[in-house]
This record gives structure tokens, C-alpha cells and sequence, in this order.
């Protein structure tokens, strides 16, 4: 969001914004309402807890492997 403000205030148009950040207008539209409201603190905490839970996601999912191992062994399927 930064990135594109800036670039609109040196005078570039939202869709050559868009265009240079790989991105759909309606993304950009998207980005405006969640995050314009926002502020840097709330910004930083949204990034904290989506990396945290990324990070518990990975942990479930190397459990799940790990139960599913353990069910084929105690099986003798191995």
C-alpha cells in the first residue's frame, strides 16, 4: 500500500500502479478498505499473528504426518 501511494503521489495513474506491483485494480481496491483504516501498530500485530499463525499451521501439519506414520507402523504396513 505504501509502495503504491507513493507512486500515485509522483504522479502515476492506479492502473500503471498497479500494473508495476503485478497487481489487479480490484486487489488494490481490496487493499484500501482493509488496511487504510489501520494503523502502523495494528499493521505490525495483523503481520505478527499471520506469521505466528503460519507457523502453527506448519506445526499441525507435520503432527497430522506424524500421527498418520504412527497408525501405518502400529498397522505393520511399513
Amino acid at each position: 500500500m505504501r509502495e503504491g501511494e507513493a507512486l500515485i503521489g509522483s504522479g502515476m495513474s492506479l492502473d500503471q500502479v498497479a500494473k508495476q506491483l503485478s497487481i489487479g485494480l480490484s486487489t488494490w481496491h481490496r487493499w484500501k478498505a482493509d488496511y487504510q483504516k489501520m494503523t502502523i501498530s495494528e499493521v505490525k500485530r495483523l503481520k505478527e499473528l499471520e506469521s505466528e499463525n503460519r507457523r502453527l499451521k506448519k506445526i499441525v501439519a507435520n503432527k497430522e504426518l506424524e500421527i498418520d506414520m504412527l497408525k501405518e507402523v502400529s498397522r505393520g504396513n511399513f
